[in-house]
């Protein structure tokens, strides 16, 4: 296995920061497709079989390419990215939009490099950014915030309570695979991540099974597929090979754009408004994620 501690250059490495956006637009469709899945699936429900699904896949990939099985010592770093991206945030974000709307869930988003950044480097000293690099991602932050408190409506506090509980267990889980990535590989961590929880989250898909899948339209299934593949799996394989090769701190600024990218796929999938203000506060969030990546 290669070391990219040692090999890869991290924090001024372009290739990173371009897996790192692929990895951005794949995850920008994950709550507008939520959304979608939640209209015919629980929560519980739609948490676990979109983890089996993922931890499916993954088994095959690392079955195809034989991958070696993780070091006994990977075992509780893999348990913390399980926690963070394969249960905690998929079940949290899915009771949230039970509550409030997806426009207002998407603009959370926009806290998640603090949180990454935060755990990358609470998590593991080595990957320390400079004071500045506070100060814009600060700003870039606030500038999600105030545009979710402008736009307004949709909003409950049990929701909102929800999406930042899911913030937080989702920057620990990119934090902590990001760092594993470095030795395992982006999409290795995911899969072996996927295939620790998969017993659990079997028994769970099976005890909150449907009464009847009469009724679910196709549109809950394209959520379903495209959570379960796109975003349990593929968009890993780009975001923590991004992470890894970019530094955690400053590829995970490009998140800043995901709430934008999201909103504007709300808009197509599910029809909601798309304010002209929008453009602008989008505009002050790159050059923050610019100032962002100078001092990472």
């Amino acid at each position: 296995m290669q070391d990219h501690d040692k090999n890869e250059p991290r924090g001024t490495n372009w290739d990173g920061w371009g897996h790192g956006f692929l990895g951005v637009i794949i995850f920008s469709g994950s709550l507008p497709a939520t959304r979608l899945a939640v209209g015919g699936f629980t929560p519980l429900f739609l948490t676990a079989s979109r983890a089996v699904i993922a931890a499916g896949l993954g088994a095959v990939l690392l079955a195809l390419l034989r991958q070696r099985r993780p070091a006994r010592a990977d075992l509780g770093p893999l348990a913390v990215v399980a926690l963070g991206v394969v249960v905690g945030f998929p079940l949290l974000t899915a009771l949230a939009l039970r509550q409030i709307t997806s426009a207002r869930s998407i603009v959370f988003i926009g806290l998640l490099p603090l949180a990454t950044a935060g755990f990358g480097v609470w998590l593991h000293a080595s990957d320390r950014p400079k004071p500045a690099f506070w100060l814009f991602s600060g700003m870039g932050s606030l500038l999600v915030a105030s545009f979710a408190l402008a736009r307004g409506g949709g909003g409950d506090l049990a929701g909102d309570g929800l999406m930042l509980g899911a913030i937080l267990l989702c920057g620990l889980g990119y934090a902590e695979g990001a760092h594993l990535s470095r030795r395992l590989g982006g999409w290795q961590v995911i899969s072996w991540a996927l295939l620790l929880a998969a017993p659990a989250m079997a028994v769970l898909a099976l005890a909150t099974l449907p009464e009847t899948w009469r009724g679910i339209g196709l549109p809950a299934w394209a959520g379903l597929g495209y959570v379960s593949v796109f975003s349990m799996l593929v968009g890993f394989v780009f975001w923590y090979r991004g992470l890894a090769l970019g530094g955690i701190a400053g590829v995970g600024q490009l998140q800043l754009l995901q709430p934008f990218l999201a909103l504007a796929l709300a808009g197509l999938l599910l029809h909601e408004p798309v304010e002209g203000g929008m453009i602008a506060v989008a505009a002050g969030v790159v050059l923050c994620v610019v100032a962002a990546k100078r001092f990472a």
